[in-house]
């Protein structure tokens, strides 16, 4: 009798994985799908690569008539496949920060340049000495809307590259000007 029940008992164990896990699988795949087009490609290719092996091995232990390796690999594909997701919307929205603010930096630096420029102490500088300050901004204007453009595009790298190099060329403009017309002293000493 008792050996009866082990029988039963094993024969519906195996039942349950005699054949492949086709469900698991699609579901395995449409995460990693889903996982794609969230942008895990680009911000979360460690965990989406794991992702892929992971069906792939599935697959091969479909080949090889193992369905419970299969099903394990298909759950272990699916959960790696939904966390590179969640990885890379979260990568995503915190380059997009960096790069806005790398943009709202350089923005402030070419019109702090300009402002200077303005200014009456820089005014009565030879024109050699304003310049290169007035070069710089005049060439920004163009590179900062085309940084605003690659933002909409989602091109946070490009726009990060863009904004960096102008922000250290307004610097250098800003530094050249004060060094030719230090900023008039606030106040007197007494």
């Amino acid at each position: 009798m008792l050996r009866a029940v082990a029988l039963v008992i094993s024969l519906l164990l195996v039942g349950g994985c005699a054949e492949p896990p086709s469900k698991e699988m699609h579901q395995a795949q449409g995460a990693i799908d889903a996982a794609k087009a969230a942008g895990a490609g680009e911000y979360a290719a460690d965990e989406l690569k794991s992702a892929v092996d992971a069906l792939a091995q599935a697959d091969v232990a479909v080949a090889a008539r193992d369905y419970r390796l299969a099903l394990s690999q298909a759950f272990d594909s699916r959960e790696r496949a939904q966390n590179a997701a969640k990885a890379a919307v979260d990568a995503r929205a915190k380059a997009r920060g960096n790069a806005e603010r790398a943009l709202a930096e350089a923005t402030a630096l070419v019109d702090r340049t300009e402002a200077r420029l303005k200014q009456p102490d820089v005014a009565k500088l030879p024109r050699r000495s304003i310049a290169p300050a007035e070069n710089a901004v005049t060439t920004a204007r163009p590179i900062l809307q085309e940084a605003r453009t690659a933002l909409e595009r989602e091109e946070y790298a490009r726009v990060r590259e863009m904004t960096t190099a102008l922000s250290t060329e307004m610097k250098a403009a800003l530094t050249g000007l004060d060094t030719a017309a230090p900023p008039a002293a606030r106040g007197r000493k007494r």
